[in-house]
């Protein structure tokens, strides 16, 4: 930390990696001092002006990137290893490529001098804790390295069962993400190693394998073995949607309980879970800071015990989340840890 303020290395500077920058430029508590992208400079500056409402406060000069807040050195470097991090002595690392989720990637930020590294995306093995704000930041410990924010879907599942649960207990669930393309997927027909994911995302709804269900049932053990699902990637290029439909514990449980559970946790979490009684669509949950934004008009309860709720979010909120994670762990060092 310096001059009170976290020092963060990004590692991508893509959908979500510019939705963070966005972010800490508007904080008084971070500085991104060095953002590392197999990009060119002058592009990610591009695009990073291209969808900022502010897109004036952001300056390429030399190779820095420029805001009203701090001066960000631009590397171009497209591996974890190749990123100098003990130069710019960063105390954490945000990985939000999306490519390197194995821990023998990830402990490469380590080796080059970074002090934790965030994974703003699931893992693809297990890592030293998956952490999701409101549900389990009690069992971080200072001494974790390999860390996950998680994902928007996992954020938004996660909150949904846990209060559901806590109020009017849940025994199994099942979930279809209704998600936005994504910046892996083609526009146009491609191979791709998937036969479903090389068809065009512009012209189709895909089904694809999602692993928030597993990663869940981790977080709240008590889901083991009681969790499914997948995703549904749409034409839609900004806002998803969760579909989730419960077993519930009591039969007698009705759709205005729900409700009024879910009511109950946005009090309770304001900057997590908003709740909406007005018939939105897609569109409208762009800009939503919160895990997900939960649709009350859309519950439905389907014979004895089984309950469907819908639940809106979209990738800014999971921005959020990754920073809330990257502030959770400083608190953690400054209690006392080491790093």
């Amino acid at each position: 930390m310096r001059n009170g303020k976290i020092q963060v290395g990004l590692m991508g500077l893509g959908q979500i990696g510019r939705k963070l920058y966005q972010l800490a430029a508007h904080s008084d508590d971070l500085e991104i001092v060095a953002v590392a992208d197999i990009g060119k400079p002058e592009i990610l500056h591009y695009l990073l002006k291209s969808d900022a409402a502010d897109a004036a406060s952001y300056e390429l000069r030399d190779n820095y990137l420029v805001n009203k807040k701090f001066s960000t050195r631009m590397l171009q470097i497209a591996k974890p290893g190749d990123v100098p991090w003990d130069i710019f002595a960063v105390d954490c690392v945000v990985d939000a490529t999306g490519r390197y989720r194995r821990r023998e990637y990830l402990e490469t930020h380590l080796q080059a001098g970074a002090g934790r590294v965030i994974l703003a995306s699931l893992p693809a093995e297990s890592i030293d804790r998956v952490l999701v704000p409101g549900i389990n930041e009690a069992s971080a410990l200072s001494s974790d390295r390999l860390i996950s924010a998680g994902s928007a879907t996992t954020n938004a599942l996660a909150l949904i069962l846990y209060f559901l649960d806590a109020a009017l207990g849940v025994d199994y669930a099942t979930m279809t993400t209704v998600h936005a393309y994504s910046s892996d997927q083609s526009l146009q027909d491609y191979a791709h190693e998937d036969f479903r994911r090389s068809r065009s995302a512009a012209q189709n709804i895909i089904p694809n394998h999602n692993d928030s269900p597993l990663w869940v049932e981790r977080i709240l053990p008590q889901f083991a073995g009681k969790l499914s699902g997948y995703a549904l990637n749409v034409p839609v290029q900004q806002g998803s949607m969760l579909d989730l439909t419960c077993v519930m514990r009591d039969r007698g449980v009705t759709a205005g309980q729900v409700n009024q559970a879910i009511r109950a946790a946005a009090d309770s979490h304001p900057q997590l879970i908003g709740s909406t009684d007005d018939p939105i669509v897609s569109s409208d949950v762009i800009g939503c800071r919160q895990s997900l934004l939960f649709d009350t008009q859309a519950t439905l309860k389907a014979g004895e015990n089984l309950v469907k709720v819908l639940a809106w979010y979209e990738s800014l909120g999971h921005a959020c989340r990754v920073l809330d994670v990257v502030r959770h762990y400083s608190k953690l060092d400054g209690a006392g840890g080491v790093r």
